[in-house]
């Protein structure tokens, strides 16, 4: 399917709704029908069919920062009949993220996350991994500060909604985003697990199965996730298979840049509406990015052209992704079949945002 066949199966509506969900994950169904224009019953509706048929799904994350946890982009290179059983050994983990197959299929790159003081934390990278059968080359990157990504959506995902319509789902204070004082606000703490891992399944599971997954009552519950979300603590990505707007053809792009050039050449990566995802990393190639085209030859013209235009970009090695095997969050469990739409009014995603709001800065997504 073309790019421009897959962003045909979804309408208005449909991106309407998963734009309202990268502004506000928690946002109650009746407000984003009032934004968009149609009856709250359509929105629920629409959101199970796209949970159904497209992967979507609102997950609540962590700030790596706050959890005292350090991002590390791992590169493998396998031999092709074991990288799919290892890429989805991987994705079984909780502490990684965003494994993808890569380069024919023989590249897996996942996203470890690993304690910031080291106790215990990096079993995958100095045990496990190297006493893998099949591996023949490893890399690991640490991620040392994320431009694109993380809170902020893919452009591809965010082009639907009017800027009078994003300030009325917009959450309090608008927590999206920006730089936030990473000293300030309550810090997360192992008292928050129980919290987290539930919203890593299903950010928009309700307060009532909150409070019962943590002990907590409801209502501390409410005042938890308002804080955390209010510091930057916690935030919500969107997860959705992104051919259906368009972007058939996806790569990794590792590029060395000169060291005094590095923020000024990252920042101006950050604005391509190619990008999904641009960071700063360790090792020789210093600046890494995901780039969502509709196909290999709009791929192709960014390369040569917008990109290639960037001097200070000494070297560029081109990845490409053939499969997500695990996105933002936990491998989820297959969706539920739709309910009929007399249930519709009620339900997990109904959870209102101002009883009980969260903000890992994310990796690659797609």
């Amino acid at each position: 399917m073309t790019g421009a066949a897959a962003a045909a199966a979804l309408d208005d509506v449909d991106r309407g709704l998963v734009h309202a969900l990268h502004l506000d994950g928690r946002a109650p169904f009746s407000r984003i029908a009032a934004v968009l224009g149609v009856s709250t019953q359509t929105v629920a509706r629409r959101y199970r069919r796209l949970r159904a048929r497209a992967g979507l799904r609102v997950v609540g994350l962590a700030d790596p920062h706050r959890a005292g946890l350090v991002q590390w982009l791992v590169r493998l290179t396998a031999a092709p009949h074991g990288a799919q059983d290892l890429a989805r050994a991987l994705a079984r983990r909780s502490d990684t993220s965003w494994v993808k197959l890569a380069s024919g299929g023989t590249e897996i790159l996942a996203v470890v996350h690993a304690p910031a003081d080291g106790a215990d934390g990096h079993a995958l990278l100095l045990h496990d991994i190297p006493r893998t059968a099949g591996i023949t080359a490893v890399s690991a990157h640490a991620l040392l500060h994320t431009y694109l990504g993380g809170p902020t959506a893919w452009r591809g995902r965010a082009g639907i909604l009017d800027e009078g319509q994003r300030r009325q789902l917009a959450p309090h204070g608008d927590r999206r985003g920006g730089d936030r004082l990473l000293g300030a606000g309550p810090v997360l703490t192992a008292a928050d697990g129980a919290l987290l891992a539930a919203l890593q399944r299903d950010g928009r599971t309700g307060q009532a199965e909150l409070a019962a997954a943590t002990g907590w009552s409801p209502a501390t519950v409410a005042r938890r996730l308002t804080a955390l979300r209010d510091a930057g603590a916690l935030f919500f990505d969107v997860e959705v298979d992104d051919a259906l707007f368009g972007a058939t053809t996806q790569a990794m792009l590792w590029m060395a840049v000169a060291p005094a050039r590095l923020d000024r050449v990252a920042t101006a990566l950050a604005g391509h509406a190619e990008l999904a995802f641009v960071a700063a990393t360790t090792g020789r190639t210093n600046v890494v990015a995901q780039a969502l085209c509709p196909d290999p030859a709009a791929l192709h013209r960014y390369l040569t052209g917008r990109l290639g235009g960037q001097a200070a970009i000494h070297t560029l090695e081109t990845a490409p992704v053939l499969r997500t095997v695990k996105g933002a969050g936990p491998i989820a469990p297959p969706a539920a079949p739709p309910r009929p739409a007399a249930s519709a009014r009620g339900g997990r995603g109904a959870a209102r945002p101002g009883a009980g709001h969260p903000r890992a800065g994310g990796g690659p997504r797609g």
